[in-house]
């Protein structure tokens, strides 16, 4: 009988190999029909998902979605059956733990289709999960995550243009968030498209600039977009979908990978997963402790509730951290409670928005840092050979950026104090002054928030406020402006020029030609986007001042977010205007004009060299 059973079982294998090879061809031709069946219910689906979220639906309307909703999840569990059926090997090889984890909770979802609900279940815990409406939702909405981060990462796989894939990314989630903040549930009495695509692309550009109130317009659902959006913003949507595609099946293109790798600068592709993971979990644990720290220095005069203090807490980590600049409270962080308070939410404030601010190539080798020097003191205790010491443990760009922004933040911190002593901040105490000073250089970096309104500052300390706004902070990181990478390198080659020295050079290191020409071209933008987007500006809106246009274009472009109150009052045209600048900002002036010029045939080195009159 044994034997049998094995006969039959050799034999039925034997049929299914020779069935696959056979069809071979046809099995892979509906594999990728399924797969794109399998993109668009996952696009519907999120839809869906977020108009349950975001709308009051009558119980006909509701049906229909839920309706569509089991459509999806049968395309589901067809294409994760098919593809364990008939595309095994493929399949075990594309997915990881985490992968399989969600295609079984998809197939779980099927046992409420064949088996009724019984009466008595032997655990009632598990009864109720299985056959919730919200198990359903949150595993379909898994599964359409997961598919379109692999949908996204194949098309970096197609030899698409970097710069306009990163471009076209911000765009959509641009178009995305203003369709979402729109919603009913968002706003507590709605809110004009023109006002939702500036908020929109002010949280995607993690700017923190707004036309309307955020605490008076937006309610906690609305809110929680508004920091969806700026955490996607601030970490990149490349980052995020790179992320789930290699974490959850590891078989990204190689293409893809190489692009990744020079977008985060990872040093080589074994590293590409890791420095994802470590960037997005640094990020999660910075923003939780952060939370948890702002929680804590509320000032009781706010008077929030539990709920009230758990929102703000956390959306003010998020903003702080992604530099973002939105507030939830009315008077943002130049609230009376606040600022009558002992000052400790704007010392975790500012903590907050210098780790955003530093970049993360910079948190990536100083984690290599500590990793080498832990790695030295593990095996000098177990009395083991220590590994080969690095020569240069800490790069040209962290000594640079680590270097730059603390002399600015020192420098500004120290002027604005002795600026502002007895206009914005008198009838502060010393220790409330220094506090507010050292928040009020360090925001104007990139993050947008204010203690004093910069209305009312002097016209030297808004000349040195501009100044810091068009600096900005690290490169590859929250922060906007030309990057302090860019200012140092500009400096260094100004001081080799001066010298009479053949190259711009720092801690006995020769920084590299190409670095210092791309230095220069992001500096001669800069300044001509600050002119032509505040003549622009200025004809759009003839009845504003000079100096608040060139603020205004200012703050927009290098990503800041403080206004000295004007873009409340801003027409249609303008706002429209400084939506473009906060996108050119944070995209990259250099990013959007490589994408349009494309790759071409350096003819350069065939011409003859001859000297230009520069004097």
């Amino acid at each position: 009988m044994l034997e049998r059973l094995r006969y039959r079982f050799r034999l039925m294998s034997y049929r299914y190999g020779r069935f696959l090879q056979h069809f071979v061809a046809t099995i892979r031709q509906i594999s990728r029909l399924l797969g794109i069946l399998t993109m668009l219910m996952s696009v519907f689906c999120i839809a869906i998902l977020v108009i349950f979220a975001g709308f009051d639906l009558e119980i006909r309307q509701a049906l229909h979605m839920r309706a569509f909703l089991r459509v999806a999840q049968g395309v589901f569990i067809i294409n994760i059956l098919y593809n364990l059926l008939l595309n095994y090997r493929q399949t075990v090889r594309q997915s990881k733990l985490l992968k399989w984890i969600v295609d079984i909770a998809v197939l779980v979802t099927l046992l409420p289709w064949l088996y009724p609900r019984p009466l008595h279940p032997w655990i009632p815990a598990l009864d109720s999960l299985l056959y919730s409406g919200k198990f359903l939702y949150g595993v379909l909405g898994a599964y359409s995550a997961v598919e379109l981060c692999f949908g996204l990462t194949r098309l970096t796989g197609r030899r698409m243009n970097p710069s306009m894939l990163l471009a076209g990314s911000f765009l959509f989630f641009i178009l995305l968030g203003s369709l979402l903040l729109m919603m009913p549930r968002c706003t507590y009495s709605g809110i004009d498209y023109a006002d939702s695509l500036f908020v929109a692309t002010s949280a995607v550009c993690i700017t923190g600039l707004t036309t309307v109130d955020i605490a008076s317009t937006f309610t906690p659902f609305g809110q929680f977009i508004l920091g969806s959006l700026a955490q996607i913003g601030g970490l990149g949507v490349l980052t995020f979908t790179s992320f789930f595609a290699l974490f959850f099946s590891g078989t990204t293109s190689i293409y893809s990978q190489l692009m990744v790798r020079d977008l985060i600068y990872s040093k080589t592709m074994n590293a590409l997963l890791p420095t994802l993971f470590y960037i997005l979990m640094f990020t999660l644990t910075v923003e939780a402790v952060g939370a948890v720290m702002i929680y804590f220095t509320i000032p009781p005069e706010l008077d929030l509730d539990f709920d009230g203090r758990l929102m703000f807490s956390a959306f003010h980590s998020v903003m702080s951290f992604c530099n973002a600049g939105f507030s939830s409270i009315e008077g943002g962080m130049g609230n009376p409670a606040m600022m009558a308070g002992d000052q400790s939410i704007y010392i975790v404030t500012s903590i907050l928005i210098l780790a955003g601010a530093i970049g993360f190539p910079i948190l990536v080798n100083i984690k290599d840092s500590i990793s080498d020097y832990l790695g030295r003191a593990a095996a000098w205790m177990v009395r083991r050979r220590q590994p080969d010491r690095i020569v240069h443990l800490y790069s040209l760009n962290t000594k640079l950026t680590v270097i730059t922004t603390l002399a600015i933040l020192a420098l500004c911190s120290v002027a604005f104090y002795l600026l502002e002593s007895h206009n914005t901040l008198e009838g502060m105490d010393t220790y409330k002054k220094t506090v507010q000073s050292v928040f009020n250089s360090l925001t104007p970096r990139s993050a947008g928030f204010a203690s004093v309104d910069p209305a009312s500052f002097l016209p030297v300390t808004l000349l040195m406020v501009m100044i810091q706004m068009w600096i900005g902070g690290g490169s590859q990181s929250m922060a906007g402006g030309i990057k302090v990478n860019t200012v140092a390198t500009v400096t260094l080659n100004l001081r080799a020029i001066i010298t009479g020295q053949g190259g711009a050079v720092a801690f006995r290191r020769r920084i590299a030609r190409d670095s210092v020409r791309r230095a220069n071209a992001v500096l001669v933008l800069s300044v001509l986007s600050v002119f032509v987007y505040t003549i622009l500006l200025m004809l759009a809106e003839p009845q504003l001042g000079t100096r608040e246009a060139v603020f205004e274009v200012v703050s927009a472009i290098f990503t800041v977010g403080t206004s000295l109150g004007a873009t409340a009052n801003l027409g249609i045209w303008a706002k429209v205007l400084l939506c473009t600048a906060m996108f050119l900002g944070r995209v990259g002036v250099i990013s959007i004009l490589l994408g349009f010029a494309g790759s071409r045939r350096d003819t350069a080195m065939h011409y003859p060299k001859e000297n230009v009159i520069i004097n």
